[in-house]
C-alpha cells in the first residue's frame, strides 16, 4: 500500500493521457468532502462540503476546503457533481461559487433542491442539471454515469467517470440496506456491469470500515421508536440532522400512530422538511404537522417537537433547551430522543447536552441506551461484498479518518486487490492514474479555511491559538505613557486583568518590575514603542509564570507623548 510522506513536493506536470485525482477534503477527517479530477486541462469536482468546528476552534462557524489550487483555474471547471444533500458534501458550494457563479451543479432532484435553497440565502442563482440513476452525461472530457446508492438521505448517487485514462468510480456515501424505506436499493447490478467494463480506480466510503458485519436496516428503528412513543408521558422532543428525511419519516409515522401532532423547530429543519414534503420524499398525513406556536393549545401527551442539535452544536435548538436559553422549556417527564450518531470529536459536547437535559428532568433516549440510530455507511461485510463485485484495478479509500482509511485498505487487500495498487492518501495528496496504475505524485495546499461570521479565511491558526489562550488563561493589559524622546515613564503603568484569575490589587508587586525594566531601557536609549512593548510583555509574563504558574495573553500598550 502506498501512502503519503510529509516531504512530498509539488506534483509534476500531468502526463499526456493521464487522469489526476486531488482530494481537497474528506481524507483524514469526517466532513469537508471535495475531490478534483483533472484530464486534458479540464477539472471536474465531486462534492464540496464543510466540516463543523470542534472545541479547540472557538468562534469558528464552518471549515471549508482550501480552494487555492483551483482559484486561478475556475474557468477550467466543467461542473460540480453533488453525490447527495448532506452538509459535509454540499455546504461549501456557496463559497466556491463566489469564485465563479455559473459553474454547473449536477445532482439528483432532492440534492439540487437543498443546495438551491441554501444558495438563495447567499443570493446566488446557480446553473443546475438534474440527473438520476441510469443517466449518462458528458462534461468536457468527463463522461459521467450515475448509479443509485442508498444512504441516510434519499436520492444519493455514486458516479462513474470515464476518460481516455480509464474509468474511475466514486461511491459517495453509501450502504447496502436491503429493506430501504423508499425501496431504492444500491444498484449492485450497475456496479457489476461497470466491473465487467473494467474499473481502473475505485474511491470508496470508509466511514464504517472498522465496523464488522453489515449495517442494520433503517426500518429496524421503527419498533424502538414505537416503544418510546408508547411509554412517553409528556412531550417528545426529537433531535436529528436537518437532512435526515428517512429518520424524520419514521418519527412522523410513530407520531401519527400514537395520536400526536408534530412541529419542526429550527430554520434548517423547517426548510429542509418543507422541501422534502413538497417533492414527495416525505409522506405527511393531513393535519399531522402544525406550527410550533399552536402547540400551547395541545396537551403535552399529544406533542412531538423535531429539532436540530443532535451533535451538541452550541447554537442549535437542543443545546439551548439544555442551557435554559430557548423558548421551549424542558420539564420533568419530557422525553428527548437523539436520533443520530456521534460524529468523532463531538462526544463531549453531546454528553454535555444529555446531562443538561437530564438535569431538568427529561428522559433522554440516545444511541448509547436504545437503538434509535443506524448508520448510513457500509460496514466491513458490505465493503468486502462490494469489492468482490467491483474488482477494481486500483483502490483509493476516501471519506474517513486515518483509522478508517487504513481499515478500508486492508479490506480491499483481503479481496485480492494488490497492495501496491491501493493508495492511502490524505487531503492535498495528488494521485495520478497513468497507464492503468494509480500512484501518489505530489502534494498541494489543502489546509483548513475558517468561516467566522462574514469573514472567510481571515481567521488563522495563530488567531485560534490567541482565542484559546484568551479562553483558558485570560488577558492582562498594561498601559504606559512614555516620553517620545527619552523613553522615560510619564504615566502608569496601569495593569488590569480579565479572566486570568488575578485581582488587580495583586499587580502592585509587578509595577516596580515594569518601571525598573523601562528605566533601564531608557538609560540604554531604547525609545521605539514596539521594543518597549516586548520588554513589558517579558517582564509581566515572567512574573505571572513564577507567581501563578499561568500563561495569560499579555497586551502591552505604549503611548508616546
Amino acid at each position: 500500500m502506498s501512502h503519503p510522506h510529509p516531504e512530498l513536493g509539488a506534483p509534476p506536470k500531468l502526463p499526456q493521457g493521464g487522469l489526476r485525482v486531488t482530494p481537497l477534503g474528506g481524507l483524514g477527517e469526517i466532513g469537508r468532502n471535495m475531490t478534483v479530477f483533472e484530464y486534458d486541462g479540464k477539472l471536474l469536482i465531486v462534492d464540496c462540503g464543510v466540516l463543523f468546528p470542534e472545541e479547540e476552534q472557538p468562534g469558528v462557524d464552518l471549515i471549508l476546503p482550501d480552494f487555492t489550487t483551483i482559484r486561478d483555474r475556475v474557468d477550467d471547471i466543467v461542473g460540480i457533481v453533488l453525490t447527495h444533500g448532506h452538509e459535509d458534501h454540499i455546504g461549501g458550494v456557496p463559497y466556491l461559487l463566489r469564485l465563479r457563479q455559473d459553474i454547473p451543479l449536477i445532482g439528483s432532484k432532492l440534492t439540487l433542491a437543498l443546495i438551491e435553497a441554501k444558495l438563495q440565502e447567499h443570493r446566488i442563482r446557480p446553473q443546475t442539471l438534474e440527473v438520476a440513476e441510469g443517466h449518462r452525461e458528458r462534461f468536457g472530457p468527463f463522461d459521467c454515469e450515475f448509479i443509485a446508492v442508498n444512504h441516510s438521505i434519499p436520492d444519493a448517487l455514486a458516479v462513474a467517470i470515464r476518460t481516455p485514462a480509464g474509468m474511475v468510480v466514486h461511491t459517495g456515501d453509501f450502504k447496502m440496506d436491503q429493506l430501504p424505506l423508499d425501496n431504492r436499493l444500491t444498484d449492485l447490478h450497475a456496479f457489476a456491469r461497470l466491473s465487467e467494463e473494467g474499473i481502473d480506480l475505485l474511491l470508496t466510503d470508509s466511514t464504517n470500515a472498522e465496523v464488522p458485519g453489515f449495517t442494520a436496516h433503517e426500518r429496524d428503528i421503527s419498533n424502538v421508536l414505537r416503544n418510546v412513543f408508547a411509554n412517553a408521558q409528556k412531550r417528545i422532543i426529537v433531535a436529528s440532522f436537518a437532512s435526515h428525511v428517512h429518520r424524520i419519516q419514521q418519527i412522523l409515522d410513530a407520531a401519527h400512530e400514537y395520536g400526536r401532532r408534530v412541529a419542526f423547530v429550527g430554520r434548517s429543519m423547517v426548510r429542509n422538511m418543507g422541501i422534502a414534503r413538497d417533492l414527495g420524499y416525505l409522506k405527511v398525513p393531513a393535519g399531522l404537522v402544525v406550527d410550533v406556536r399552536s402547540l400551547d393549545d395541545l396537551p403535552d401527551d399529544e406533542v412531538v417537537l423535531v429539532c436540530t442539535g443532535s451533535q451538541g452544536e452550541p447554537m442549535a435548538a437542543l443545546s439551548r433547551m439544555a442551557n435554559r436559553d430557548h423558548q421551549i422549556r424542558i420539564v420533568p417527564g419530557d422525553t428527548v430522543i437523539l436520533a443520530s450518531s456521534l460524529i468523532p470529536g463531538n462526544e463531549n459536547a453531546v454528553y454535555r447536552v444529555i446531562n443538561g437535559l437530564t438535569r431538568w428532568g427529561a428522559n433522554v433516549v440516545h444511541k448509547g441506551n436504545a437503538k434509535v440510530h443506524v448508520s448510513g455507511h457500509a460496514s466491513a461485510g458490505e465493503l468486502l461484498y462490494f469489492y468482490n463485485i467491483c474488482k477494481p484495478k486500483n483502490l483509493m479509500p476516501v471519506h474517513g479518518e486515518w483509522r478508517h482509511l487504513r481499515a478500508n485498505a486492508e479490506l480491499g487487500a483481503m479481496t485480492g486487490i494488490p497492495k501496491d495498487h491501493i493508495v492511502i492518501a490524505e487531503d492535498g495528496v495528488v494521485v495520478d492514474l497513468v497507464d492503468g496504475r494509480a500512484r501518489i505524485t505530489g502534494k498541494v495546499q489543502a489546509g483548513y479555511v475558517y468561516v467566522d461570521g462574514l469573514s472567510v479565511g481571515d481567521v488563522t491558526e495563530t488567531s485560534l491559538k490567541d482565542r484559546r489562550i484568551l479562553g483558558e488563561e485570560g488577558i492582562i493589559s498594561v498601559f504606559v505613557v512614555v516620553d517620545s524622546s527619552t523613553g522615560k515613564i510619564t504615566g502608569g503603568p496601569h495593569v488590569h486583568a480579565r479572566g486570568a484569575g488575578i485581582e488587580d490589587s495583586a499587580f502592585e508587586a509587578v509595577r516596580p518590575k515594569i518601571e525598573q525594566a523601562l528605566n533601564k531601557s531608557a538609560q540604554d536609549g531604547v525609545v521605539e514603542p514596539h521594543q518597549l512593548q516586548q520588554l513589558i510583555r517579558r517582564s509581566v509574563g515572567k512574573w505571572v509564570s513564577d507567581t501563578y504558574r499561568r500563561r495569560p495573553m499579555i497586551l502591552p500598550v505604549v503611548v508616546e507623548v
